[in-house]
């Protein structure tokens, strides 16, 4: 999630229609504009599509590759909401961006998983192995939380989820940490003896949690730290159709399409 330059836009944006939603009861269609990773974001979206359009909602997804434009988006207004990032990300993101985001809905977790590329067991990692991490600062956090999970790396006492290169304290293989934009990573995998993934990536890229070599503790801290959320900007979380769509989100429909879908590699939280 690096603050970089946009990757790729899949549509183009027009303004949200957040102002017509105290209809949504009544007869006319209110529109919400929302973007989404193209999986499995808008893949979940599509699902409660189906359940808003029997309450006059009109879902339109709005498809996005890079982490950026969904957020200065829903900002400016463009975009009603997003459905894309974890929690720690927008927090950050606010801070760092000056924007004004909230979660409306905690909806799933996606475990990091550390996938085989070059080398195809931890146990056989040479000296000098390179292992590629996001290079954002959450998720590169959380790549390295996931390696001295399986006994790889020590970080400093503390460091957590703002953890860096620089905090790790022990380094017994002496790994090459190699940080790359998280898109890049299932691209890279060949490249690299092993990367820590993102979910969405690593879905995208058809890789399979159940294949991974170590996947995150579910009862560890980024289960929470890494919720994903339905943002919205600040003021506008208790409107009518958000809220019709962050219980969309929620449902028993939902869960259902996650858990058959994913097989793991998308965990509902409610």
């Amino acid at each position: 999630m690096k603050k970089t330059a946009a990757v790729f836009l899949t549509a183009a944006l027009s303004l949200g229609l957040l102002a017509g939603c105290s209809s949504a009861d009544g007869g006319d269609t209110v529109t919400l504009k929302v973007g989404a990773s193209p999986a499995p974001h808008a893949e979940i979206l599509e699902v409660a599509k189906d359940i808003l359009a029997d309450q006059g909602i009109e879902l339109d997804i709005v498809e996005f590759n890079d982490y950026i434009q969904p957020n200065t988006a829903v900002e400016s207004g463009d975009l009603d909401a997003n459905y894309f990032q974890h929690i720690t990300y927008m927090n950050e993101f606010n801070v760092s961006d000056g924007t004004h985001l909230v979660s409306a809905a905690e909806v799933h977790y996606e475990p990091f998983g550390l996938y085989a590329g070059k080398t195809d067991a931890i146990d056989s990692l040479p000296d000098g192995a390179q292992i590629a991490v996001p290079n954002d600062t959450t998720n590169e956090a959380r790549a390295l939380l996931l390696l001295e999970q399986e006994g790889l790396i020590t970080l400093k006492e503390g460091a957590g989820i703002t953890a860096t290169k620089a905090d790790i304290a022990e380094n017994p293989k002496n790994l090459d940490i190699v940080e790359l934009e998280a898109s890049q990573l299932p691209v890279r995998l060949q490249d690299v003896d092993m990367a820590v993934i993102n979910g969405n990536y690593a879905i995208d890229a058809g890789l399979k949690v159940a294949d991974a070599l170590a996947v995150e503790s579910a009862d560890g801290e980024a289960a929470t730290a890494y919720v994903n959320v339905l943002a919205v900007k600040e003021g506008n979380e208790d409107n009518e159709a958000i809220q019709a769509l962050a219980q969309a989100l929620c449902s028993d429909q939902v869960k259902t399409f996650m858990e058959e879908t994913y097989q793991g590699a998308v965990v509902p939280v409610f």
